[in-house]
């Protein structure tokens, strides 16, 4: 018989914790305020006034990390509904857990993706009890993604080193780490855009880039002016995916068939930048140089065109100042007739002259 008054006050207690309900109105993707996670629906059903107060712990949803957390300032309820927003909660107690997360009071989420949980406490004089838990997972995501400009769709591209350049997502407050994947795939017969990008191996990817443009670069695979490529940047935030742009197309514009001389007791002279006559060659190269920089030695490379770019022959010349008259022994065993190839030459103002030539076995 002792018991039955503690029993009944048990049943009592948990009478008046499902008199008060909770529901988060968060919105699922989007950009986010921080007010905006005070968006909640409270429901007493007590004839009494009820005090409670919320917290609120934002973490990681990739990787479990903490965010954030908030504590709001006791709030009355009378019976019926009350629609809290942020001025109802003010002011709010934040614990700041990551450098990602913005301090001040009407800061934007970082883009990325997260869970967010509540939970209502009720405080009855010295006591307090949870009277409701709430779990709601909701990203934040730029208004505008990033924005593909050069080349342009469907474009015909001059040389092959194209320069990528691309506009950044809106807005750009809520970026912590902004960083950008490029990739470039080849575009198969019958093959959508979209289809070359998932399925097919990257011509060139380059990861974790913080500037808006790109160089295609010497070193990676030449692009063929026979095929047709795809292209795609992808925004992240650090490590996490936010945005990506439309998939563009392009194509590199001919250049075959090139006016080929022949260095039959003629040597070419080198030039600077990659815009540079092409001719044929067989068992030497004849080439001339112009020695300005004043070097006694050079190094130089001769590289594969049609094979991204594999360096066949390096070596180092001597040189004398003024005009110079150079050969180079070709190697037969490394070469393959009737393939395209590059010099180039580096000077002591890391200067490259280059000229382009076509191997002809004897």
């Amino acid at each position: 018989m002792r018991h039955i008054p503690l029993i009944a006050l048990m049943m009592l207690s948990l009478k008046t914790m499902a008199q008060v309900s909770m529901t988060v109105q968060l919105p699922p993707t989007g950009v986010m305020q921080k007010a905006q996670l005070w968006n909640i629906l409270l429901v007493s059903a007590s004839s009494s006034q009820t005090v409670v107060h919320l917290e609120l712990r934002i973490t990681d949803a990739q990787n479990n990390q903490p965010i954030l957390t908030g504590v709001s300032r006791a709030i009355t309820l009378n019976k019926g509904a009350k629609q809290i927003q942020a001025g109802d909660v003010t002011p709010v107690t934040y614990e700041y857990l990551s450098s990602a997360a913005d301090r001040s009071a009407n800061g934007l989420l970082t883009a990325g993706s997260y869970i967010a949980c509540y939970s209502l406490i009720q405080s009855t004089g010295d006591a307090s009890n949870v009277v409701a838990e709430n779990c709601l997972p909701f990203n934040v995501e730029p208004v505008a993604p990033p924005l593909l400009n050069t080349p342009a769709d469907l474009s015909i591209v001059e040389g092959n080193l194209p320069q990528f350049s691309w506009l950044p997502p809106a807005p750009l407050s809520i970026f912590s780490d902004l960083n950008y994947d490029v990739t470039i795939v080849e575009l198969r017969r019958g093959q959508s855009p979209a289809e070359a990008i998932q399925q097919n191996i990257p011509v060139y990817r380059s990861a974790h880039n913080k500037t808006q443009f790109l160089n295609y670069p010497v070193s990676a695979e030449a692009l063929d002016t026979s095929k047709k490529y795809a292209w795609t940047v992808i925004a992240n935030n650090g490590n996490q995916f936010a945005a990506q742009t439309d998939i563009w197309t392009f194509k590199i514009k001919g250049v075959v068939p090139e006016a080929t001389i022949s260095t039959q007791g003629a040597y070419i002279q080198l030039k600077k930048g990659l815009d540079v006559a092409q001719f044929s060659s067989n068992g030497t190269l004849q080439i001339g140089y112009n020695n300005d920089a004043g070097d006694t030695t050079v190094k130089y490379e001769i590289v594969a065109l049609y094979n991204k770019n594999a360096i066949v022959k390096s070596g180092t010349l001597s040189l004398s100042r003024g005009q110079n008259l150079l050969q180079v022994t070709l190697d037969a065993g490394s070469m393959t007739s009737g393939q395209r190839y590059l010099f180039h030459l580096l000077n002591g103002r890391n200067e490259y002259w280059n000229a382009k030539f076509v191997y002809n076995k004897k």
